[in-house]
């Protein structure tokens, strides 16, 4: 969905709004994919993909909260997703508060809140 939405429709702007309600800035788009924070999304017909798709998917991304969740499954549907599993609480454990939605190339997508957490850095560096 993340990149679908962007990829199929052919806009960036639909990957924008779901990814927006994350707080995850897509960074940059072009023929067939976009770059969102460290994790980039390309469709068959992209240069980076050579015409092959390596399967479905599930991806799923932190919530800050359960509005959060609630906010990025509203946002996925208004924009093309299909309902996979409405907001609510799963039973991996007890603050497992999800929301799954199908791109429009059968990727699951996921929204999580597992409760407070804290990042141990604000970014991963990588040196060569």
């Amino acid at each position: 969905m993340v990149g679908s939405y962007a990829i199929s429709a052919g806009l960036d702007v639909d990957a924008r709004a779901v990814m927006a309600v994350l707080e995850i800035p897509v960074l940059g788009t072009d023929r067939g994919y976009f770059l969102a924070d460290e994790l980039v999304v390309s469709s068959a017909d992209s240069p980076t993909a050579a015409g092959a798709l390596t399967g479905r998917h599930h991806l799923a991304f932190q919530a800050r909260d359960r509005a959060t969740v609630d906010a990025f499954y509203r946002a996925a549907l208004d924009h093309g997703g299909t309902d996979n599993g409405a907001p609510g609480i799963r039973a991996y454990h007890p603050q497992y508060y999800a929301a799954f939605v199908l791109d429009p190339d059968g990727n699951n997508i996921e929204a999580v809140y597992q409760g407070e957490a804290k990042r141990s850095a604000p970014s991963v560096t990588i040196e060569v």
